[in-house]
């Protein structure tokens, strides 16, 4: 069965995408810690992040590079902030967050709610910066 990131990755369910390549997809986490919150999977679908191949890896490493350098020209923050928990979705995935203090990466903090028109914003914002 497919996970959910690889419905997102199909279109099946929709996403505030921000970038794709031939290996990777970056959107927006709807469950938002801080504004501008972007998950970036391999569009393989394995379960840890440890178990890519060594290429797939890389990529994944790549692609999530040149969107923490978009997310640090659109929104402000002291820096983006990278995170791999694996516990939320059986799919290897990359959590990329403006920070201005270690408390702002915290999960157990309570999820920003933002509008549909608030998410378009940003992830434009973020996109226009690649």
């Amino acid at each position: 069965m497919s996970s959910i990131f690889t419905k997102i990755i199909q279109g099946d369910i929709p996403s505030y995408k921000i970038a794709e390549n031939e290996f990777c997809y970056a959107f927006l986490d709807i469950f938002p810690l801080q504004r501008g919150h972007i998950l970036v999977v391999p569009k393989k679908e394995i379960d840890l992040i440890f178990d890519l191949e060594d290429s797939d890896y890389n990529e994944l490493m790549s692609f999530s590079r040149k969107i923490a350098n978009a997310i640090k020209k659109a929104i402000p923050c002291e820096r983006v902030g990278m995170t791999v928990i694996g516990l939320e979705v059986p799919h290897a995935h990359v959590h990329l967050i403006p920070i201005n203090n270690v408390n702002d990466i915290n999960f157990a903090n309570e999820k920003l709610k933002l509008s549909n028109e608030e998410f378009k914003s940003i992830a434009e914002l973020i996109s226009n910066n690649l």
